[in-house]
């Protein structure tokens, strides 16, 4: 029986929560916040007034014309 990604995704997320707890989630996420400040370190703010920060295009919308 296959599984979709979603469910992949789900299991792995949940398997890493039993190996490596709770604080291993909030570490992680302490980088990548840190890593995205660094990379657009003037735009948190603005991102946050407008609702958070803008997500990539996907292969449908390009954003062009």
């Amino acid at each position: 029986m296959a599984i979709t990604v979603n469910e992949a995704g789900r299991r792995g997320g949940l398997t890493a929560l039993k190996n490596h707890g709770r604080e291993f989630f909030a570490e992680i996420g302490r980088r990548g916040q840190k890593a995205m400040r660094a990379k657009y370190p003037d735009s948190a703010s603005e991102w946050g007034k407008k609702g958070g920060r803008p997500r990539k295009f996907d292969l449908n919308n390009t954003g062009r014309g």
